[in-house]
C-alpha cells in the first residue's frame, strides 16, 4: 500500500496502522530491525523463520514505499543490500513493544493456569 497519499487511507487509525503493517511478515521485519538494527536480505529471512524470498522481498516494498523501512543498495560486486527503519518506522517501537509486553502477559497467565490445575 502507498501511503503518500493521506485519501487513500483509512478513516480509521487503527485500520490505518493495519493496511501498513497488517501483516505478520511486517511485524516481524519491524521486531527484528528494532532487535538487530539494519539487516541484510538474508539476514532478515534467517532471523524470521519461514518466509519465502518472494514474500520477504513484497512486505519490504511496501514497507519502503509506506515510507517504514529504508533500502540503501551498495555499488559492491556482489551488490549489497540493506535494510534499516526510517524515522517514520522508529515510531512505531511503541507499538511493537505493547505487542511484545502483551504476549508476555498472555503466555504468563498461561503457565499461571497450567500450574493450578496442576495442583492437588
Amino acid at each position: 500500500m502507498n501511503a503518500r497519499s493521506l485519501d487513500e487511507l483509512p478513516a480509521c487509525p487503527v485500520e490505518t496502522t493495519l493496511a501498513l503493517i497488517g501483516s505478520k511478515w511486517q511485524v516481524l521485519i519491524l521486531r527484528d530491525l528494532f532487535l538487530n538494527g539494519t539487516m541484510r536480505f538474508k539476514e532478515l529471512q534467517r532471523s524470521i523463520g519461514h518466509v519465502s524470498q518472494k514474500v520477504l522481498t513484497q512486505n519490504l516494498r511496501a514497507m519502503e514505499e509506506a515510507g517504514i523501512v529504508h533500502r540503501e543498495v551498495f555499488a559492491e560486486v556482489p551488490p549489497r543490500v540493506e535494510y534499516s527503519l526510517t524515522e517514520t518506522g522508529e515510531t512505531l517501537k511503541p507499538v511493537i513493544d505493547a505487542m511484545w509486553a502483551w504476549g508476555e502477559g498472555y503466555k504468563a497467565r498461561l503457565r499461571d493456569e497450567g500450574q493450578r490445575s496442576e495442583e492437588p
